[in-house]
């Protein structure tokens, strides 16, 4: 019986109509340079037959990718539509997003697919097809059967790598939302995450504060000494290696970050600004707490350029890389 570790890795489209078939496209053009594992693209193989430089194959089964991968994209072809228009969103597009998002996690949750990479989907094309999560992340969450709240991002380049422990939430909301249990629970996930996914047997954990200067000693607000450090205490105890809440503005150079393995950070924009500004072509969105691994670029659909031929593939060359990784990984330190 094949490994799981053997087993091709399924990325779904994303919307049709957005950048996510060029991009899958362009990473299979470049798999043997960038040591990419079998992977196979699911949509409507319309949207794929017609990439330059891209020879595409139709499969019945995941099983079938290692034979076609050497010579040929291998896609699932799972829904019946003329190709899409490049820029032009539609409801069609979306319900393949989706139907493809639905395949690739069942095939995935079967041991059919080692892994999901997820290419950007529209959300708001999304929402008017019914789908009712805030993005892929909670929904292939809850078909894991975890609880929205245990799945959390985090963002990784080759330099970098952040939690934010809020995500999308008026800044004016962080503040209630930032308990001596979101930060146990997220701290805690990190570090599992490190081992099982990157193979880092003691991982070092830095917290952000939440205010300017780390609140300056409670003279620019208390939440740093109320609330974080109790629970740093508490990590502590339990052996992890976890700094103080650390100034923002200072963490974030490059001796600063050979302190640490994972950035822990109060809310989205003070994780993902340094991430992408750091990483904008090459950062990978991987989801944590999940029995399985799933990863996707860290952008969007990009229907501005779409058809073009400009998108840059990097990013989604390195979710796929990252995927594959993640699951070596989870097999020598256990899933």
């Amino acid at each position: 019986m094949a490994s799981w570790n053997a087993k091709p890795l399924a990325v779904s489209c994303g919307d049709p109509a957005g950048i996510g078939p060029e991009i899958i496209g362009k990473s299979w053009k470049q798999r043997v340079q960038a040591g990419l594992r079998p992977f196979f693209a699911i949509g409507n193989f319309a949207d794929f037959e017609n990439l330059p430089g891209v020879p595409a194959r139709k499969i019945d089964q995941p099983a079938q990718t290692d034979d076609t991968f050497n010579d040929a994209l291998p896609v699932f072809h799972i829904h019946e539509a003329a190709a899409a228009v490049p820029g032009k969103a539609t409801l069609d597009g979306a319900q393949c997003s989706l139907h493809a998002l639905e395949i690739a996690c069942g095939l995935t949750r079967s041991g059919d697919a080692g892994a999901i990479i997820t290419a950007p989907i529209s959300k708001s094309q999304l929402y008017k097809i019914g789908f009712r999560y805030p993005g892929q992340t909670e929904f292939v969450s809850e078909r894991c059967g975890i609880a929205r709240e245990n799945a959390l991002m985090m963002l990784a380049g080759p330099s970098l790598r952040v939690v934010p422990m809020t995500v999308h939430m008026a800044l004016k909301d962080v503040p209630e939302h930032i308990t001596k249990q979101l930060i146990l629970a997220r701290a805690r996930a990190a570090e599992k995450a490190l081992i099982r996914n990157f193979g880092i047997e003691k991982p070092r954990i830095a917290i952000a504060g939440l205010n300017p200067h780390a609140g300056e000693n409670g003279n620019l607000g208390d939440e740093e000494q109320r609330i974080m450090q109790p629970a740093i205490k508490e990590l502590r105890e339990e052996g992890m290696d976890i700094t103080d809440p650390l100034p923002a503005d200072t963490m974030f150079h490059e001796e600063a970050r050979g302190k640490y393995d994972v950035a822990l950070c109060p809310y989205h924009d003070q994780a993902l600004i340094p991430l992408k500004t750091l990483h904008f072509f090459d950062g990978v969105n991987i989801t944590l707490g999940l029995p399985i691994v799933r990863t996707s670029p860290d952008h969007g659909t990009a229907f501005n350029i779409a058809g073009q031929g400009i998108a840059d593939p990097r990013s989604m060359i390195a979710a796929i890389q990252m995927a594959a990784t993640a699951v070596t990984n989870r097999q020598i330190h256990g899933h």
